[in-house]
């Protein structure tokens, strides 16, 4: 609850995250949880690469401007995982499909039993409710908010259309993320080629604020 000096107290908040910005420009730590599948041939480079786009991602302006925002995003780690990138796709060696998704849940208190992450406002007139009565769902403070990001990378062969190499990453926040977000995600996808560990676990990569 705010005290009687609310406005002193978030002036102060805000001085502090702007120092705090200002010290944390620079190189960062992005975990994720990552599984892969497939069977990548050993003795194999990897060669060439070209993106592999659906006819609604080439002729819808939209989708295509979401599908040019994720092919930025991953050239970076697989150029780091040995790809190069193709004169067209009829040349390349493999071809690159690309997927992300962003979902949101609203964790009510009640949902933990002890309460851990329960962090809700007894009164802040910035959030409004939604659904019937005084406590709707999403913008009520007492809610925990969280968003899971998710990529996906899946290497085929151009020439048979077999599947080689398939790559999930993952992690979640209490915000959206910007597309910056989808370059350490596919890093961290890429990180392990071409290994393959169906299992989920962490890793961790280095980005760039």
């Amino acid at each position: 609850m705010f005290t009687p000096n609310r406005r002193l107290v978030l002036t102060s908040i805000g001085a502090a995250a702007a120092l705090a910005l200002a010290g944390c420009a620079g190189p960062y730590t992005v975990s994720a949880d990552v599984s892969s599948y497939g069977n990548w041939p050993a003795d194999r480079k990897p060669g060439t690469y070209a993106f592999d786009r659906l006819p609604s991602q080439q002729q819808n302006e939209e989708a295509a401007k979401r599908q040019t925002a994720l092919e930025d995003a991953v050239k970076g780690a697989l150029e780091r995982a040995g790809f190069t990138p193709a004169a067209d796709a009829k040349s390349a060696d493999v071809l690159v499909t690309l997927g992300a998704r962003v979902t949101v849940y609203d964790p009510v208190p009640w949902d933990d039993p002890l309460w851990w992450r329960w962090r809700g406002r007894l009164i802040s007139p910035r959030y409004g409710y939604v659904g019937p009565g005084p406590w709707g769902w999403r913008q009520d403070p007492f809610f925990d908010r969280r968003y899971d990001r998710a990529v996906a990378v899946l290497l085929r062969d151009r020439a048979s259309g077999e599947a080689l190499f398939e790559a999930h990453s993952s992690n979640e926040g209490p915000s959206r993320g910007t597309e910056a977000l989808l370059m350490p995600l596919f890093d961290a996808a890429l990180a392990e080629f071409p290994k393959v560990n169906p299992k989920s676990h962490r890793v961790s990569v280095q980005a760039v604020r």
